[in-house]
Protein backbone atom coordinates (compact mmCIF):
# COMPACT_ATOMS: atom_id res chain seq x y z
CA UNK A 1 0.00 0.00 0.00
CA UNK A 2 0.76 3.89 -0.64
CA UNK A 3 0.49 7.15 0.94
CA UNK A 4 0.30 10.03 -0.06
CA UNK A 5 0.48 13.20 2.47
CA UNK A 6 0.37 16.67 1.75
CA UNK A 7 0.48 19.95 4.56
CA UNK A 8 -1.96 23.37 3.76
CA UNK A 9 -1.45 26.04 6.35
CA UNK A 10 -4.35 28.15 7.56
CA UNK A 11 -4.00 31.36 9.74
CA UNK A 12 -3.80 29.46 13.11
CA UNK A 13 -3.02 25.58 12.11
CA UNK A 14 -2.28 23.54 9.69
CA UNK A 15 -4.06 20.85 8.04
CA UNK A 16 -2.42 17.38 6.91
CA UNK A 17 -3.99 14.88 4.29
CA UNK A 18 -2.84 11.63 3.77
CA UNK A 19 -4.49 9.04 1.41
CA UNK A 20 -3.66 5.29 1.36
CA UNK A 21 -4.11 3.59 -2.32
CA UNK A 22 -2.64 1.04 -4.45
CA UNK A 23 -0.63 1.52 -7.34
CA UNK A 24 -2.98 2.55 -9.78
CA UNK A 25 -5.89 3.23 -7.71
CA UNK A 26 -8.14 5.83 -8.63
CA UNK A 27 -9.74 6.39 -5.68
CA UNK A 28 -8.15 6.25 -2.16
CA UNK A 29 -8.77 3.13 0.17
CA UNK A 30 -8.57 5.19 3.11
CA UNK A 31 -8.05 9.69 3.43
CA UNK A 32 -5.99 10.25 6.73
CA UNK A 33 -6.72 14.18 8.39
CA UNK A 34 -4.66 16.04 11.19
CA UNK A 35 -4.91 19.11 12.53
CA UNK A 36 -1.56 20.97 14.14
CA UNK A 37 -1.71 24.02 15.87
CA UNK A 38 1.25 25.86 16.39
CA UNK A 39 3.19 25.17 13.68
CA UNK A 40 6.92 26.90 12.80
CA UNK A 41 7.29 29.86 10.64
CA UNK A 42 8.40 28.98 7.39
CA UNK A 43 12.43 29.76 7.26
CA UNK A 44 14.04 30.11 3.68
CA UNK A 45 15.89 26.88 2.68
CA UNK A 46 14.95 24.76 6.14
CA UNK A 47 10.91 24.25 5.15
CA UNK A 48 11.24 20.43 6.35
CA UNK A 49 11.08 21.84 10.22
CA UNK A 50 7.68 23.58 9.29
CA UNK A 51 6.37 20.41 7.19
CA UNK A 52 7.69 17.27 9.08
CA UNK A 53 5.98 17.80 12.67
CA UNK A 54 2.53 17.93 10.50
CA UNK A 55 3.61 14.82 7.90
CA UNK A 56 4.77 12.30 11.07
CA UNK A 57 1.34 13.55 13.24
CA UNK A 58 -0.55 12.10 9.88
CA UNK A 59 2.13 9.00 9.45
CA UNK A 60 1.08 7.91 13.48
CA UNK A 61 -2.56 7.45 12.17
CA UNK A 62 -0.82 4.66 10.03
CA UNK A 63 0.22 0.95 10.28
CA UNK A 64 3.77 1.89 8.91
CA UNK A 65 4.11 -2.20 8.47
CA UNK A 66 1.28 -1.94 5.47
CA UNK A 67 3.08 1.13 3.66
CA UNK A 68 5.61 0.45 0.98
CA UNK A 69 6.39 4.33 -0.09
CA UNK A 70 5.30 7.22 0.78
CA UNK A 71 4.80 10.04 -1.42
CA UNK A 72 5.50 13.51 -0.42
CA UNK A 73 4.73 17.06 -2.02
CA UNK A 74 8.36 18.68 -2.50
CA UNK A 75 11.55 17.29 -3.27
CA UNK A 76 14.21 14.61 -1.56
CA UNK A 77 17.49 16.43 -2.08
CA UNK A 78 17.92 20.68 -2.72
CA UNK A 79 21.01 19.87 -4.50
CA UNK A 80 23.01 18.21 -6.17
CA UNK A 81 25.23 17.37 -3.08
CA UNK A 82 22.36 15.45 -1.91
CA UNK A 83 21.67 18.12 1.31
CA UNK A 84 18.32 16.68 2.58
CA UNK A 85 15.00 18.36 1.58
CA UNK A 86 11.83 17.29 2.94
CA UNK A 87 11.48 13.88 1.86
CA UNK A 88 14.95 12.86 2.75
CA UNK A 89 14.73 14.55 6.31
CA UNK A 90 10.88 12.36 6.60
CA UNK A 91 13.52 9.23 5.50
CA UNK A 92 15.39 9.61 8.27
CA UNK A 93 12.79 10.49 10.93
CA UNK A 94 11.35 7.06 9.89
CA UNK A 95 14.79 5.77 10.52
CA UNK A 96 15.77 4.66 6.96
CA UNK A 97 12.81 1.84 6.78
CA UNK A 98 10.17 3.19 4.14
CA UNK A 99 11.10 4.69 0.70
CA UNK A 100 10.00 7.94 -0.40
CA UNK A 101 9.17 9.81 -3.17
CA UNK A 102 9.25 13.22 -3.60
CA UNK A 103 6.69 14.94 -6.40
CA UNK A 104 7.64 18.58 -7.22
CA UNK A 105 6.08 20.93 -9.44
CA UNK A 106 8.95 23.23 -9.34
CA UNK A 107 12.75 22.30 -10.26
CA UNK A 108 15.43 23.90 -7.88
CA UNK A 109 18.45 24.69 -10.51
CA UNK A 110 20.37 23.15 -7.62
CA UNK A 111 19.32 19.63 -7.73
CA UNK A 112 19.20 18.64 -11.55
CA UNK A 113 21.47 15.46 -10.97
CA UNK A 114 18.97 14.50 -7.84
CA UNK A 115 15.70 14.58 -9.86
CA UNK A 116 14.30 13.39 -13.11
CA UNK A 117 11.72 15.43 -15.14
CA UNK A 118 7.85 13.44 -15.90
CA UNK A 119 6.10 14.47 -18.53
CA UNK A 120 2.39 13.27 -18.11
CA UNK A 121 -0.33 13.02 -20.45
CA UNK A 122 -0.54 16.14 -22.72
CA UNK A 123 1.39 18.58 -20.34
CA UNK A 124 4.30 20.35 -21.78
CA UNK A 125 5.45 21.03 -18.07
CA UNK A 126 6.60 18.56 -16.41
CA UNK A 127 6.68 17.35 -12.65
CA UNK A 128 10.19 16.40 -11.32
CA UNK A 129 10.70 13.11 -9.19
CA UNK A 130 13.43 12.69 -6.70
CA UNK A 131 13.61 9.58 -4.21
CA UNK A 132 15.50 7.81 -1.55
CA UNK A 133 15.57 4.03 -0.25
CA UNK A 134 14.09 2.89 -4.00
CA UNK A 135 15.69 3.56 -7.15
CA UNK A 136 14.93 7.03 -8.79
CA UNK A 137 13.66 5.08 -11.99
CA UNK A 138 11.55 2.95 -10.50
CA UNK A 139 9.99 5.92 -8.71
CA UNK A 140 9.50 7.77 -11.94
CA UNK A 141 8.04 4.81 -13.22
CA UNK A 142 5.29 4.53 -10.44
CA UNK A 143 4.73 7.84 -10.90
CA UNK A 144 4.64 7.81 -14.66
CA UNK A 145 1.87 4.64 -14.67
CA UNK A 146 -0.32 6.75 -11.87
CA UNK A 147 -3.89 6.55 -12.44
CA UNK A 148 -5.18 9.92 -14.83
CA UNK A 149 -4.55 11.38 -17.89
CA UNK A 150 -3.33 14.95 -16.57
CA UNK A 151 0.47 16.32 -15.42
CA UNK A 152 -0.18 15.57 -11.49
CA UNK A 153 -1.76 12.01 -11.26
CA UNK A 154 -5.53 11.73 -9.96
CA UNK A 155 -4.81 10.96 -6.55
CA UNK A 156 -2.31 13.46 -6.13
CA UNK A 157 -4.80 15.74 -7.71
CA UNK A 158 -7.51 14.70 -4.98
CA UNK A 159 -5.16 14.62 -2.26
CA UNK A 160 -4.45 18.51 -2.97
CA UNK A 161 -7.95 19.47 -3.58
CA UNK A 162 -8.94 17.94 0.10
CA UNK A 163 -5.86 19.21 1.96
CA UNK A 164 -7.19 23.03 0.62
CA UNK A 165 -10.87 22.30 1.69
CA UNK A 166 -11.68 23.77 4.92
Amino acid sequence: MLLALDVHYKASYAKTVGVLFLARDKEPLRVITTYTKDVDEYIPGQFYKRELPCLLQAINEVDLNTIDAIIVDGHVYIDNNLSLGLGGHLYNALDKQIPIIGVAKKAFHTNDNTTESLLRGESQTPLYISSIGIDLQNAVDFIKFMHGPHRTPTLLRTLDRLTKTP
